[in-house]
């Protein structure tokens, strides 16, 4: 029933609101004004990773630990690349469904699967050390640290594994409204705390150690007449850093929260599923409109707003090299100037969607479509003033 649930909201939410479903120009993605690139970008490598497009939308990436990249596709074949050439390592095939990661720490390689399987593999040489099930589908990587495999479920339970064999440690569960965005927020640990965004629009963080809650916090809010315009999924991964959380939801406000008892320091009226970055002065928010908007980091208040980029789709903003990059539908990353939301630059690295996160290895820029296309990019640093 969760899958079928899943399904239809992919549907009517996907289709709906993000593509839109008449033929009116105003439902169509915004067309791009040309420009003259004032950022010289590169691709320095490129690859495919599997076949055929997957019909529904999956919560596979690319993931970094130290000089190696990992990559996967849904039908099961994992690859291990050096960063700074793209040579292939390692291949291993799995048959399973994968859905989900690959997450990179500590020397573990972790995915997750339609079926419910998480699977850890040796980073080294794709060596397998442990598979456990779930018994529920996983749409987002898990996260990895001080022994623990943290992996958040479409059920709303998040699960704290042991990373040496997958024996579960503790479980948290969190009400799952009856229709939600298709995908999870991807679970973060930092210092002796697991964070993560759930479907009720809350964040909860919990002890690592034992699973106990420490603080839950509404960031989405629920509106409207109907259970569509009641959707407030927090699907976007909170980011940390220093003592600040940050964190947005859909139809909902992002918000800065407290880490240390998750009191919100200030939140503003802003909708996004696909998520925010953040640097010294700024948070930068790719919002369900396709608008990329810059947030004070102190006081929240709005600085600048792009919108020439409305209806894309866009994936979640970076800061790479000191500006602001976000990827689109047909396969083409921009660069927005931070201090002031130009677009200054754009490349196209294919024609399929970009969804998941851009992920940075050193002075590389990695982007991975939604059809399996892995490409590394480099474009020089901003200059200090």
């Amino acid at each position: 029933m969760k899958a079928v649930q899943r399904a239809l909201c992919l549907g009517l939410c996907a289709t709906a609101f993000l593509i839109g479903c008449s033929k009116d120009k105003a439902d169509k993605p915004a067309v791009l004004v040309p420009i003259v690139n004032r950022v010289d970008i590169k691709s320095v490598w490129h690859t495919k990773v599997g076949g055929e497009k997957p019909i529904l939308r999956l919560g596979l990436g690319v993931a970094v630990d130290g000089e190696r990249a990992f990559a996967a596709s849904y039908k099961g074949q994992v690859i291990a690349y050096e960063v700074a050439s793209g040579k292939v390592l390692w291949q291993h095939p799995l048959r399973a469904p994968l859905s989900a990661g690959p997450a990179a720490a500590d020397g573990l390689l972790v995915m997750g699967s339609s079926k419910g399987d998480v699977i850890a593999w040796s980073q080294q040489d794709g060596a397998p050390r442990w598979r456990v099930r779930i018994n529920s589908e996983i749409l987002s990587a898990a996260a990895i640290g001080n022994g623990l495999v943290v992996v958040r479920a479409v059920d709303g339970k998040l699960h704290g594994l042991s990373a040496r064999d997958g024996s579960e440690n503790w479980v948290v569960d969190q009400q799952v409204p009856r229709l939600s965005l298709r995908g999870t927020s991807k679970p973060i640990l930092i210092g002796d705390l697991a964070v993560c965004g759930f479907d009720n629009g809350r964040v909860v963080a919990v002890a690592a150690g034992n699973g106990s809650t420490a603080w839950e916090t509404a960031v989405g809010q629920s509106h409207g007449s109907t259970e569509l315009q009641r959707l407030i999924d927090v699907d976007a991964t909170v980011v940390a850093d220093g003592e600040d959380l940050f964190a947005v939801a859909y139809q909902g406000r992002v918000a800065k929260i407290a880490r240390e008892n998750g009191q919100i320091v200030w939140a503003r009226d802003l909708s996004s599923f696909r998520g925010l970055a953040v640097d010294t002065n700024a948070v930068y928010v790719s919002t369900a409109e396709g608008d990329v908007v810059r947030l004070d980091r102190r006081t929240g208040t709005e600085q600048w707003r792009q919108k020439s980029l409305e209806r894309r789709q866009l994936s979640a903003p970076v800061v790479y090299g000191g500006r602001v990059v976000v990827a689109d539908l047909a396969g083409i990353v921009h660069w927005i100037d931070a201090a002031n939301g130009d677009l200054i630059a754009r490349i196209s690295v294919g024609k399929q969607r970009i969804s998941t996160p851009l992920v940075i290895a050193g002075d590389l820029l990695l982007v991975f479509g939604d059809g399996g296309e892995l490409n590394a990019l480099r474009a020089p640093a901003l200059e200090a003033k």
